[in-house]
């Protein structure tokens, strides 16, 4: 008996031991995929930290301080910040401002609207609500509807700062690798450089509607070439420059850097701010991989390579002190010049790759979470999901990248206007951390303020020295985020009065009962699918319908169309139909994923009688008033009478009487939705058989 339970836990002991060891290794695939992916911009950021610096007459000390600077921002906000802190503030998986954004209103009622509660677990809500322990900090938000809208729109206004970012690190990573030209050839002029560089960065948008499922395997093995050749040519340089570079590991050359320069050294934060570009993006791609695959990647290849390669720059510096406006390919050794700049070239074009990819899925996310107009977003690929393609955000990036190389000319403009982005979406997440820390870790104060002011203290210095090149090309990025978070903000309010407007006008169905037995309304031939984003209820547009038109078809199915997270959807899954118990009332739910094309379907409305004939022989419930057979000839009879396809579109009355605050955002949200896509996905339907009921919501 002994010897079985001895044997039976060296079993169990060497299967778990077994699983430990393949959980290891998937971790480790997991962080050589994250170098072509998430670590794009911050490991190619060496090509323009230097050139971005307004130095003049610098000095051996001058380089020591900067390299100092450098490396305590890649530690502090790269280690501790993000590997040792905000990975660990996920949601559910999920990264990034709005991933905080949402862990608040799911552990507080935060939510502008009521109706954003709708549907939620009200029990945990409620209990969350009368909890004696909440924070003052959570029950101030709760109360203060100002507070509310000034959260959410922090949280938009970081998801369009990483949009901002989808626009300039494309710009200025191709046009610093491609100005690798002009060292063995300094005839070549700026400009056949800067048109070069659109030239690429057109091409490579073009051929987004194509995808990237096919040359994506190459993304890691480029960036993994990138990641550990700098560092070796970085060691070479400061044995080589300057071996006494690691000195600089102490502060009090910060200090003495500032005590030196004084304003002019703060100004020059704008340049160093760059060095720790594309760190958000750990925090925001944690979704697709996990928190231990990111940190490996981080700790052991990219904080590595990034200490050592800024070493080895800053190393040939101190010798060659007016070589930082090309501060790259200047310290590249001759016999590897040409296979540097090919592999800086390809891992620009994969930076830049990654930013527009992660634009896309941004933009995807938004408009199906509600908070972005409608956009035409197409899925590229049958096995990823978050592989898409938007081709409206396509050409409008396009433009703003060509704009931005051609507008702003060299690095050094790019890189001012590139700063105000890179550090305003970290102190974003710094603040909404926060909250998260004190209103759902419940954080001590103090442990709390351990972490948010000295962060606020350092970003904070950050932005005001990147605020100073505002003028100098900071408008650009600063002024698209304002405009997109106002969009998101002005879209998300409209769509939620409306469906608080919705939810507390709806139809039930003893109201529809009610309706129908009036001996006004007349029961007319034919089949109807009325559409409705309602599942619990009916939207009121369906009672001004009858009450204006007397009349409802003999078999009306009110149909809801539901966006699945998968690829496809199973056909004995794609269809759910229910009674309401009223004659010839049906509901239906048509689920379809993201491979789903719903307009290549054979028919829908054949597809969908199917269904519910099968629903009707084999369900056993009869909420009907009819025999099977009655309720078969009823529904084929309808057919034959004709289809029709009614969806309501419904705008807000402005009256006198509206807030001035509902005045302007519902007056913007009715611009936007006029000219957005339309909320139903292309059904194939004929034109003849589609009808649209308008409809005033009282604002």
């Amino acid at each position: 008996m002994d010897l079985e339970l001895q044997n039976g836990y060296h079993s169990g002991f060497s299967h778990l031991e077994d699983s430990d060891k393949r959980g290891k290794w998937r971790d480790i695939v997991l962080a050589y995929r994250t170098l072509g992916v998430v670590f794009g911009g911050l490991v190619t950021s060496p090509l323009y930290v230097y050139p971005s610096m307004n130095l003049e007459s610098p000095t051996e000390e001058d380089y020591l301080g900067i390299y100092s600077i450098i490396f305590w921002t890649l530690t502090l906000i790269g280690v501790v910040k993000y590997v040792c802190i905000a990975l660990n503030a996920d949601d559910h998986g999920e990264g990034g401002t709005f991933a905080l954004y949402s862990l608040l209103c799911r552990h507080t009622n935060i939510g502008i609207l009521p109706s954003k509660r709708i549907g939620a677990d009200l029990s945990h809500s409620n209990r969350l609500i009368s909890s004696e322990s909440q924070s003052r900090l959570g029950k101030f938000l709760e109360h203060s509807i100002t507070a509310r809208r000034i959260v959410l729109f922090i949280a938009m206004l970081g998801v369009c700062m990483l949009i901002g970012d989808g626009i300039l690190t494309p710009a200025i990573s191709v046009l610093s690798a491609m100005d690798g030209l002009r060292g063995p050839f300094p005839s070549v002029h700026k400009s056949a450089v800067e048109a070069l560089s659109a030239v690429i960065l057109i091409v490579l948008f073009l051929l987004q509607k194509f995808g990237t499922s096919r040359v994506s395997f190459l993304f890691s093995p480029i960036m993994g070439a990138w990641t550990f050749t700098t560092p070796i040519i970085g060691v070479y340089s400061f044995l080589r420059y300057y071996p006494g570079i690691f000195k600089t590991l102490s502060p009090h050359y910060i200090v003495s850097f500032f005590l030196r320069k004084g304003k002019t050294g703060w100004q020059l934060l704008g340049g160093t701010v760059l060095c720790i570009t594309g760190a958000e993006a750990m925090f925001a791609d944690l979704g697709h991989f996990n928190k231990r695959s990111i940190q490996i990647a981080f700790l052991f290849s990219i904080y590595p390579s990034l200490v050592l390669t800024y070493a080895g720059q800053t190393a040939y510096l101190i010798k060659h002190l007016d070589d930082h406006r090309d501060g790259f390919f200047k310290f590249v050794p001759d016999p590897v010049y040409w296979p540097m700049f090919i592999i800086a070239t390809l891992a620009a074009i994969v930076a830049s790759q990654s930013l527009i990819s992660a634009t896309f899925s941004v933009i995807k996310q938004s408009v199906v979470l509600d908070y972005f107009p409608r956009v035409k977003v197409v899925h590229t690929s049958q096995y990823k999901e978050g592989e898409v393609y938007s081709p409206e955000t396509n050409y409008i990036l396009m433009f703003l990248c060509v704009a931005v190389i051609l507008g702003f000319g060299d690095g050094n403009s790019i890189g001012n206007a590139f700063g105000v982005v890179v550090i305003l979406v970290m102190l974003i997440t710094t603040i909404l951390l926060t909250l998260v820390m004190i209103i759902i870790w419940r954080t001590p104060l103090i442990l709390a303020g351990l972490y948010f002011v000295p962060f606020l203290i350092l970003e904070g210095t950050y932005v005001s020295a990147v605020f100073t090149k505002f003028v100098e090309g900071g408008w650009l990025p600063f002024g698209v985020s304002v405009i997109l978070a106002s969009i998101m903000f002005g879209w998300y309010h409209g769509r939620q009065r409306k469906l608080e407007y919705e939810m507390t006008n709806k139809i039930t169905l003893e109201c529809l009962g009610d309706l129908l037995g009036r001996s006004d309304i007349q029961r007319v031939p034919g089949l109807c699918f009325f559409y409705s984003n309602i599942q619990d209820g009916l939207t009121p547009i369906l009672g001004h319908y009858i009450q204006n038109m007397r009349s409802l078809h003999k078999v009306t199915i009110f149909t809801t169309l539901r966006y699945l997270l998968v690829a496809k959807v199973a056909p004995n899954e794609r269809i759910i139909i229910r009674r309401f118990g009223l004659d010839g009332i049906y509901g239906c739910v048509v689920q379809y994923g993201y491979a789903d094309s719903l307009a290549e379907e054979d028919d829908f409305v054949t597809q969908v009688i199917n269904s519910l004939r099968t629903y009707i022989e084999m369900n056993s419930d009869r909420l009907s008033p009819l025999s099977i057979s009655e309720e078969i000839s009823q529904l084929e009879a309808a057919k034959s009478g004709g289809v029709v396809h009614v969806r309501g579109k419904t705008r807000f009355h402005i009256g006198k009487e509206t807030r001035w605050f509902d005045r302007i955002l519902l007056g913007f949200y009715e611009f936007l939705h006029s000219n957005c896509r339309s909320s139903l996905p292309t059904l194939a339907v004929p034109l003849q058989q589609r009808m649209e009921i308008g409809m005033l919501y009282e604002a």
